[in-house]
């Protein structure tokens, strides 16, 4: 019997009784509980990670204009920005998650990692980390595996979805896939994975989702980017050995009682945060007229 994903202490254990990597863990869940085989699974990543190179190549080449106007091809504007805030490496790192996210707000193709709305997050980070540090594909399909077990457990003892848990449990998460991918393919030292997403998760408790017009596209695109800085900043200072005090369960456990006391107009329904402001009142009254003129005429009118 596979390990079921509950916890990341019981992920820890069962990895080490068994003597398997986390890894090794996540491919035998895949395996046991959805019957599928060791060929198909990495098969079926490679596809995905195909797919995310590809948004982020698209969001940074194509004409990416959403049919509301809030996304106007920022990401190519931020990509070839002449000076950049600390390095190239950051720049071109929060282009790469604007480039994907925008693809999805497009009506692109992308992979939800996990949620359409967080889609940016892994391309951007798993891209800049190979480019930098020139990590094997292999190891970068490790890490998306890995990565699917940190959701695993947080859409268990949380949530993943803008509408149960707000902003937190999909950027949120999304970025504690990110920075576990990244120590695991720097370092793959499991506490410093595991303390890893505990601090990226802390950065991000409490993050309301309030999409404009009820489109994911503002603020969620760049959400994507700040998401993917905090993956990095986050991974550096677990790295680093530096704890971060509260475990992993216990603030995962924490990010479920916040998203389950948070008011319903912050849990993707439009009510409320920035869709409740004036501009975005406008936006929203505007994208529907435009929508309405857009139905097709019913016979006989």
């Amino acid at each position: 019997m596979a390990f079921l994903f509950d916890s990341f202490e019981g992920w820890k254990r069962y990895s080490q009784d068994n003597q398997k990597t986390l890894v090794e863990v996540v491919l035998e869940y895949e395996i046991e509980q959805k019957g599928r085989t060791e060929a198909q699974i990495w098969k079926g990543l490679d596809e995905a990670w195909t797919v995310m190179k590809e948004a982020v190549k698209t969001g940074l080449e194509e004409d990416m204009a959403s049919r509301s106007g809030m996304i106007n091809n920022g990401a190519k504007k931020v990509y070839r920005y002449p000076t950049p805030v600390l390095s190239k490496e950051f720049q071109q790192l929060i282009s790469r998650a604007l480039a994907a996210k925008e693809v999805n707000s497009c009506m692109g193709r992308i992979v939800a990692a996990p949620t359409a709305g967080a889609s940016g997050i892994m391309p951007g980070v798993l891209f800049t980390l190979q480019e930098i540090h020139d990590i094997p594909d292999k190891k970068i399909l490790e890490a998306m595996l890995l990565a699917a077990g940190i959701a695993l457990i947080m859409e268990q003892k949380a949530s993943i979805a803008g509408a149960v848990g707000g902003c937190q449990a999909e950027t949120g998460t999304a970025a504690a896939m990110g920075s576990g991918a990244i120590v695991y393919c720097l370092n793959d030292n499991t506490d410093q994975i595991f303390n890893a997403v505990a601090i990226t998760v802390q950065c991000m408790l409490g993050l309301v989702c309030d999409p404009v017009a009820g489109l994911v596209e503002v603020p969620c695109v760049v959400r994507n980017a700040s998401a993917a800085a905090i993956a990095n900043s986050s991974a550096q200072i677990a790295l680093a050995d530096v704890s971060s005090v509260i475990p992993v369960d216990e603030v995962i456990e924490a990010m479920g009682e916040i998203g389950a006391s948070m008011e319903t107009r912050y849990k993707e329904t439009a009510l409320g945060g920035l869709a409740a402001t004036k501009t975005g009142q406008q936006i929203a009254s505007r994208v529907l007229i435009r929508d309405i003129e857009m139905l097709p005429d019913e016979p006989g009118h």
